[in-house]
């Protein structure tokens, strides 16, 4: 039996790398996958996201509307079975819970009735401990032969009081957890992104206060060499490997020199398998235990440039910044006949589409009543041989119709909905009055069924770079024409930057706001630029030179390095407080030992003012 767990740092973008969920989960030929930080928010789960055929998929997702930790965290684990109902597949749990309070599954549980409850957590409120909980960052599944924890753990800055807290009561309750269960004689594997490095050996750059940390002292605390009842069975296996990591900074690209942290484990407590045997469970079991390097982001070995990362722009990075961790059992008998748990996502109706959001509801009863006004307005048209809202249209104008005569809605609103855009002209109105229509009527309710293809393009197509540095010579006012906010927004160009005021300008070709509202498809095309060939190209070679001006200007700006003189890239502060927002310069390179020369030098300058925030 195959064990992995993987922190992938967002489980869409995985599938995404490998083409399908099910291509994701057979690379690893595993027979228990154990995902942390999956973020996905539980309203946007889809049968794609977490079933795959050949396994059994059970998830938490986080809970809290707590800003900044909605669609973050959240756990998976897949269990590859060949069948779901009267198995005796050890892979298959007979049982599964989400989160590891008690209290999830059963809200009206008491926190009195929880059987872990100690007198060092009757201080706690039922909500403080549905909170730990409320993250999506535990799912317990029970093998028979052992009881598995995928576990995410909160992750804390040294300055950050609150969450410090949230994390020791997070670990206090969930240890209180193990032993209930130890205490019962059952047997634990904890996998998973624990957010803590316990030895020096375990991280890249530990110094002088390392061993202070409370977090390690606790996760030390709970090995069998200091009294404790775990035993980390990746050291069990590699007692003396160094530089043995399994995270890296994604914004250092410290993967490329290999200048990490190991803070994803697969710890085990309980008795050996074999009765009437002194040795331990991962002497007698495991045969192996390691860390899947080939799923690494950065492969230095393939990119000899690679350690000129200029930032992560020199060349992709594709996949977590996590390596996958992996544990191999043999000697693990068959259990007894028995069904997967009613946790499955198989059972769970949202997963499915079964239920449907307020918005898909609200979205689809929008379209309904956009139908109804539009048909409508075709018997209006009918009738009087106008369209509502408007003015009686003539043969000779029925081409300089606006493309939104009745209200209808772009096309975008119909990706996606129930009604398609072709089925609107099948309407047994329509056929009512067809025959009854003139051409220029016919006209206008073909223009009220199918928004204007050119007017959409042209509203939401991109600007040009040149737009950018230009003025406009169109009247932002266009009066007695019915697109004026239309053309207005169209033709008023973003305002140049105050640094490149020097810099000439290239008129545009004037338009009549008459003609614009007249002709809608010659609009566009003055809006596009003319049609001679010659002043296409002439415009766009001084785009290409002003570029080519304000990149000259920028990499003016920008500071050399004190270790490799080299073009430094810029960062901005997030973190609040009295620098938040201001901009500061640092060393291009990949972050690495102080002794290699080819790591990042350190250099480090802020920039001469705040940016904007935007």
């Amino acid at each position: 039996m195959k064990i992995v767990s993987y922190n992938v740092n967002g489980l869409r973008q995985r599938i995404a790398q490998f083409g399908s969920l099910r291509n994701l989960l057979n690379s690893f030929d595993a027979d228990i996958l154990c995902f942390q930080e999956t973020k996905l928010p539980r309203q946007e789960l889809t049968a794609d996201l977490i079933m795959a055929d050949g396994y059994e998929s059970f998830f938490s997702c986080t809970r809290t509307s707590q800003k900044g930790r909605t669609g973050y965290s959240g756990v998976v684990t897949f269990c590859r079975v060949k069948s779901a109902f009267s198995s005796n597949e050890v892979a298959l749990p007979q049982a599964a819970e989400e989160g590891f309070t008690g209290l999830l599954k059963n809200s009206q549980t008491s926190k009195d009735e929880l059987p872990f409850m100690t007198d060092d957590l009757e201080e706690f409120s039922k909500d403080e401990l549905i909170s730990l909980d409320s993250e999506g960052r535990c799912i317990i599944t029970d093998h028979t032969h052992f009881v598995l924890f995928n576990v995410y753990g909160p992750r804390a800055a040294s300055d950050d009081t609150e969450r410090i807290q949230f994390k020791k009561f997070f670990y206090s309750v969930l240890q209180k957890r193990w032993e209930y269960l130890l205490h019962q004689g059952r047997r634990i594997f904890v996998v998973g992104d624990l957010n803590i490095a316990p030895f020096a050996i375990d991280r890249c750059d530990a110094g002088p206060d390392f061993e202070n940390n409370d977090f390690r002292k606790w996760f030390k605390s709970m090995l069998i060499e200091n009294g404790g009842q775990f035993l980390d069975v990746f050291r069990a296996k590699h007692p003396d490997r160094r530089e043995a990591y399994t995270c890296w900074s994604q914004n250092t690209g410290a993967e490329v020199f290999n200048f990490g942290s190991r803070i994803d484990h697969i710890l085990f407590a309980g008795p050996c398998l074999h009765e009437s045997c002194d040795h331990s469970f991962v002497r007698c079991h495991v045969k192996e235990c390691d860390i899947l390097t080939q799923y690494k982001r950065c492969k230095p070995e393939n990119t000899p440039s690679a350690h000129r990362w200029k930032g992560g722009r020199s060349f992709k990075l594709e996949g977590s910044d996590h390596a996958p961790v992996f544990m191999s059992l043999h000697e693990i008998s068959e259990v007894s006949l028995h069904s997967t748990p009613s946790l499955s996502a198989r059972y769970v109706p949202m997963v499915h589409g079964i239920q449907q959001t307020l918005v898909s509801v609200l979205m689809k009863r929008k379209v309904s009543e956009q139908i109804k006004s539009c048909k409508m307005a075709h018997e209006e048209v009918a009738m009087d041989g106008t369209c509502e809202g408007e003015e009686p249209v003539n043969r000779a104008a029925s081409s300089a119709t606006s493309p939104n005569e009745c209200g209808f809605p772009p096309r975008q609103v119909y990706e996606g909905s129930i009604l398609k855009p072709n089925e609107l002209s099948r309407g047994s109105s329509q056929e009512a009055v067809s025959k009854s229509l003139n051409e220029s009527e016919k006209s206008v309710m073909h223009k009220c069924n199918k928004p204007h293809k050119k007017g959409r393009n042209s509203q939401w197509s991109q600007l040009s770079l040149r737009s950018f540095f230009q003025k406009s010579n169109l009247d932002n006012e266009v009066n007695g024409s019915s697109y004026t906010d239309y053309s207005s927004s169209q033709a008023e160009p973003s305002q140049p930057n105050p640094q490149l005021h020097e810099t000439p300008t290239v008129s545009d070709h004037s338009i009549s706001p008459k003609q614009c509202s007249l002709d809608t498809d010659a609009c566009d095309q003055d809006l596009a630029g003319p049609k001679d060939s010659s002043s296409k190209e002439e415009k766009s070679n001084v785009a290409s030179l002003e570029w080519q001006r304000i990149q000259q200007l920028m990499q003016n700006s920008i500071p050399i390095c004190k270790g490799h003189k080299e073009p430094c890239i810029a960062r901005v502060v997030k973190k609040q407080g009295p620098n938040f927002g201001r901009r500061f310069y640092v060393c291009a390179r990949a972050e690495g030992p102080a002794s290699n020369p080819e790591a990042n030098c350190g250099y480090f300058g802020w920039a001469s003012s705040k940016s904007r925030n935007k």
